[in-house]
């Protein structure tokens, strides 16, 4: 298993030469990002070469490919994550010599100290939340700081400084760390039952995101569809609440929605007034995204018709339902849905998109738990489309659970000639290109390394 992270840890006033253990994701990189913009000398490790590693090493940081004690040289502080294995011989080193090792949302919370904070969870769609928030207070002229967990396409980062006083994060609920800032906007995007293995109940899951909640110093925004945000709803207590979605009570209402294409276009009701917009990604989910974006803004006192326009000109992150190329006639996306409501949510939204082309999608399993957990549920999303391929799990933090494959998905599928179960990475590729034809497209999806496999595909599809 992977190391608990130890929150205790006291966080030293000046952290100096600070050394990422994994520093290539988009969180710890964005971290990175700011660290190096604020002075520290950074260095990091991770296993392979990315675009985030080329970008720090742009600004100045030293990072090395490969996991080695020497790597950690004369750092101060170290910075890991959740998914860190303890016998990592850069973190051993880092324990013998009794350095400050802090979880990387101790980290963000070092960088926040002192701002308004607005932090954005939930079980999926903080990401794409983040970037709208991020993008309307920049066109409105508020310059926010912000740490996402994906690249936001306009900025061509997932992190940056900003000159006003407002900080928008996204917070990791996955290991409790979002418990941990000191946060005055809580934007919760929903509370569908996820990381079960961390917090062993729905309940506590639930009253986790109570606790995020209760602990917003100003107001909470939160979704009024989904159960589990309704049921975390009634467990707030004296706070200002503003709540958004198509339910009709909602304070943000999403009326008149049409995602039937490569845009979505809906109205917001909010205080007797009607605003509209067309957003530039496809899918109901992100109309809803954008209320929840929009009922932050407005919260904060901002013009509602300005807000929802500059929300409007969010053109997307990074692995959400990104094009790569295009072979044979076959169009190759990339998407990072992990969860089934998020796979459902993502293929819907493709469906729109691809009209009367066939959908394929190669989807690679995140968590042995999940897996188990959601295997039907996982089988159902997948049905929208035309045919499957099923890698098998992607670890993550996990060992690996005597049983547990893709193949629990594969299993579970209603028609089995549609789903193609291929566990072996190598032949990923050929089993696409087989079954694509001109005017398909195909989208590879999870938020493992899956997205390693577009070059693969394009290259077969070609040949």
């Amino acid at each position: 298993m992977t190391i608990k992270p130890d929150f205790s840890q006291s966080v030293p006033d000046n952290l100096g030469h600070v050394h990422f253990i994994g520093i290539g994701g988009s969180g710890m990189s964005g971290i990175a990002r700011l660290l190096i913009q604020s002075g520290h000398k950074v260095t990091g490790s991770d296993v392979r070469e990315s675009g985030n590693i080329e970008e720090l090493r742009k600004l100045g940081a030293h990072v090395f490919i490969g996991h080695n004690a020497n790597n950690l040289g004369d750092a101060d502080t170290v910075v890991v994550t959740s998914a860190l294995w303890p016998t990592n011989p850069e973190y051993g080193l880092a324990q013998e010599k009794h350095l400050p090792i802090l979880h990387r949302s101790q980290a963000l919370k070092y960088l926040t100290t002192d701002k308004k904070l607005v932090s954005i969870a939930g079980a999926h769609g903080k990401t794409t939340s983040t970037g709208m928030l991020v993008t309307g207070l920049r066109v409105l002229g508020k310059d926010p700081s912000f740490v996402n967990g994906g690249v936001i396409a306009e900025y061509g980062a997932s992190a940056a400084s900003g000159s006003s006083e407002l900080f928008v994060i996204e917070a990791d609920e996955s290991d409790g760390s979002f418990l941990h800032y000191q946060t005055s906007i809580a934007l919760i995007t929903n509370v569908d039952p996820d990381h079960l293995d961390h917090y062993g109940s729905l309940e506590n899951f639930e009253n986790e995101f109570a606790k995020f909640a209760n602990g917003a110093s100003d107001f909470v925004a939160i979704s009024s569809d989904d159960p589990g945000a309704v049921r975390v709803t009634k467990l707030i207590h004296d706070k200002r609440v503003i709540t958004f979605g198509e339910e009709p009570e909602a304070t943000v209402r999403v009326i008149n929605l049409d995602a039937s294409g490569a845009q979505v276009s809906f109205d917001l009701k909010y205080e007797n007034e009607i605003y509209s917009a067309t957003l530039r990604v496809p899918g109901k989910h992100n109309a809803i995204n954008a209320a929840g974006a929009f009922a932050v803004l407005v919260g904060l006192g901002l013009d509602p018709e300005e807000s929802l326009q500059a929300i409007a000109t969010f053109g997307g992150t990074e692995r959400r339902f990104e094009l790569h190329g295009e072979a044979r006639g076959v169009k190759v996306y990339d998407d990072f849905a992990h969860h089934p409501t998020e796979v459902l949510a993502a293929l819907i939204a493709a469906r729109a998109v691809v009209g009367s082309g066939r959908l394929i999608t190669v989807f690679q399993p995140h968590l042995y738990s999940r897996t188990r957990l959601f295997a039907k549920e996982f089988a159902e999303a997948l049905e929208l489309s035309d045919e499957v391929v099923v890698l098998d799990i992607y670890a993550a933090r996990e060992d690996p659970e005597p049983g547990v494959t893709g193949a629990l998905i594969a299993d579970a599928f209603l028609v089995q000639k549609r789903m193609h179960y291929v566990p072996l990475w190598d032949d990923v590729p050929c089993a696409v290109a087989a079954i694509a034809k001109e005017g398909d497209f195909v989208i590879t999806m999870g938020c493992g390394d899956v997205y390693r496999q577009v070059p693969g595909i394009l290259k077969a599809l070609e040949e």
